[in-house]
């Protein structure tokens, strides 16, 4: 950490913050150009789990003259954001980092790793596992008298919403491991209170989730990631 005598004032902080946001603009911007050129496949990549239970010949409708322009931005934006991430990860670290103690910097680090590694694997988990049941599950309404004809902006909107909740759901370890490093929740508490966690798991599961494959395809994930959280608040 620096001393008193090394310590920038408070306009070079501001300088330096300024200069990493300037960055991590130019960062998503140029993310955001290179996704635009693959919109479509891009699109589609998020639309797959759709179609894979959708009935056949069963399409995507865009209800205003904008949406379909509108709906291809914000995927390219939000995929800008995704490519550009390990960017704005260094550039948060690089502001952050001198201001730490070395022992303070070896503890940051390997979280923002492992915190990014968890929520991408909780996205990947809805899409790959939750999406293919729970989609089934609610096109299961539609009848010879009902068509499903969900639009770009509603599936987009749903979608993106569902993966970032998944995303934050699987930081539970690195949430319960702070908490014990803390002592605001000791390691021995947790192990006491793995019945409350489990129940807890599946209230979570079947709030977010529309039939039971999906509840429990989610709440044994939370369970296990529980456990997990209990083993990273020992290290």
């Amino acid at each position: 950490m620096l001393g008193e005598e090394d310590k920038l004032p408070f306009t070079a902080h501001l300088d330096e913050l300024r200069s990493r946001l300037i960055r991590s603009f130019i960062a998503v911007g140029v993310g955001f150009a290179l996704c635009y050129g693959f919109k479509e496949e891009l699109f589609e990549v998020l639309l797959y789990p759709l179609l894979r239970v959708m009935p056949e010949g069963g399409k995507l409708i865009f209800t205003g003259i904008p949406e379909a322009f509108f709906t291809y931005l914000k995927v390219s934006f939000l995929a800008g954001i995704l490519l550009a991430s390990p960017v704005l990860l260094y550039q948060f670290w690089m502001f952050v980092a001198p201001g730490l103690y070395r022992k303070e910097r070896h503890v940051l680090g390997p979280i923002i790793a492992v915190t990014s590694l968890f929520f991408i694997g909780g996205a990947l988990f809805g899409y790959f596992v939750v999406f293919p049941s729970g989609f089934k599950f609610l096109l299961g309404f539609g009848t010879d008298y009902i068509r499903t004809l969900p639009s770009m902006r509603e599936y987009l909107a749903f979608s993106t919403k569902l993966l970032f909740i998944f995303g934050l759901l699987f930081e539970l370890p690195v949430l319960l491991a702070c908490l014990a490093w803390m002592g605001v929740l000791p390691v021995p508490l947790l192990k006491r209170n793995r019945k409350y966690a489990v129940l807890a798991a599946f209230v979570v599961a079947a709030f977010i989730t529309p039939d039971v494959v999906s509840m429990i395809l989610m709440a044994v994930p939370l369970m296990v990631l529980y456990e997990i959280g209990i083993l990273g608040g020992g290290l």
